[in-house]
């Protein structure tokens, strides 16, 4: 706990994590944007790498890290990442989907089940594969995906605790195709809405739960307009980081490598800190007054077998992204 303390202390004297001194100008002056709270292990950690970045170039290139859709929401920061008005951004793979269709393959519900599958399938060949999906696209990828988690389901009002209890049930998911399938799968009614607004989408009951990773849970303070924590797992989720192309090529090579070390590093970093986390959130968010459930996961992965969410997913994605997947976590559909 006292590692995280340090971490987030750190994190407090730069409000919006503006890095670099004011003694002279920057050869190369970039920004890189996240959606998630300033707290969050992945923007301590993006913070530290751009601030080695900045000390190994000697100040010839400055990054300034942007957390908590500062720049806009993930639909504006992609769309600005793809014209060159932002240099980096993290984002989902399941959001990038609407981009990458591919980046969806780390989402499908209940495919993991355990960390060790995430990392052989991630850092082998689902991440490979997807990498070179967002390539075509139009976009720089890093090699090493950032942790975002498993992701777990809040409720102001029913637990989940089983298949049956998400019919009807009102639950807000991100833009994005894959979580509306998943939950619509479930017979749940869904509600595509960006993060920038599920604090206050939930404050006002426009939808009942959301489902998120407690790390998110926590840093956004979602147990203050949520009661219930439910185990589910139903999902792991990371976050690519992506680069402007164009942008990169006006970096000598040094600095290329140097970004490429350095972000890869943070990545490994923030993977740690985030598995630190996990083991102690539950019962962190536990003591901020939620109530927590476990569930089942095999009576979910059958609830989507019978609902044809795997077939359909394979047919969506084709025979070798669901090789890829398939090759580390065996047969789903």
């Amino acid at each position: 706990m006292m590692h995280r303390r340090a971490l987030l202390a750190a994190s407090f004297s730069l409000p919006v994590f503006a890095i670099g001194g004011k003694a002279r100008a920057a050869e190369f002056s970039y920004k890189y944007a996240s959606n998630l709270p300033a707290t969050h292990p992945l923007n301590i950690h993006a913070t530290a790498a751009a601030e080695r970045i900045k000390a190994a170039s000697g100040g010839r290139l400055e990054i300034a890290v942007f957390p908590n859709n500062q720049l806009g929401s993930d639909t504006d920061a992609l769309s600005q990442l793809r014209g060159g008005a932002l240099e980096f951004f993290t984002l989902s793979g399941p959001i990038l989907a609407t981009l990458v269709p591919a980046a969806s393959l780390n989402g499908i519900g209940f495919a993991f089940k355990n960390y060790d599958e995430v990392w052989a399938a991630m850092d082998g060949p689902v991440g490979a594969y997807i990498r070179g999906e967002i390539e075509k696209r139009g976009l720089h990828v890093y090699e090493k995906i950032w942790d975002n988690g498993y992701r777990q389901i809040t409720t102001a009002s029913r637990p989940i605790q089983a298949p049956a209890d998400l019919h009807g049930f009102k639950i807000r998911v991100p833009v994005s195709p894959l979580w509306t399938s998943l939950f619509r799968a479930f017979g749940a009614a869904p509600a595509s809405i960006n993060f920038s607004e599920v604090y206050s989408a939930l404050q006002t009951h426009i939808v009942d739960g959301q489902e998120n990773p407690l790390a998110i849970i926590e840093t956004a303070k979602l147990y203050e307009v949520q009661k219930n924590l439910c185990f589910t797992n139903h999902m792991w989720d990371g976050y690519w980081m992506l680069a402007n192309p164009d942008a990169l090529a006006r970096l000598p090579p040094d600095l290329q490598d140097l970004v490429t070390h350095e972000f890869n590093q943070g990545a490994m970093a923030e993977r740690a800190d985030v598995a630190k986390m996990n083991a102690e959130l539950g019962a962190t968010l536990h003591g901020q007054g939620m109530a927590v459930f476990e569930t089942d996961p095999t009576a979910f992965r059958a609830a989507l077998q019978s609902a044809g969410f795997y077939a359909e997913w394979q047919k969506r994605l084709g025979p070798q992204a669901w090789g890829a997947l398939t090759s580390v976590v065996g047969p789903l559909a």
